[in-house]
């Protein structure tokens, strides 16, 4: 799957505030911060960029699905299931 973003772009050190026995669990079972909020936030920007592209693609979404309801599909005869 493609990326959401320039995956080769500069890293910038940044500030996060965070519940403080979270973090020592974290610290003591040695989790790389960093990669974590990473995959984390690729995550979460993957399924609102999904959402925003749905909502922004909602009318010709409903359009075409209307469209399939009322004349089929121009491969409906040769469906085999």
């Amino acid at each position: 799957m493609r990326s959401q973003y320039n995956t080769q772009a500069i890293k910038k050190a940044t500030n996060l505030t965070l519940n403080s026995d979270l973090l020592a669990e974290a610290k003591r079972l040695k989790i790389n911060l960093s990669a974590t909020m990473e995959k984390a936030l690729s995550q979460e920007v993957s399924k609102l960029k999904r959402q925003e592209w749905l909502e922004q693609n909602s009318e010709a979404i409903n359009a075409c699905n209307e469209l399939t309801e009322k004349h089929g599909l121009f491969s409906d005869s040769y469906r085999v299931f």
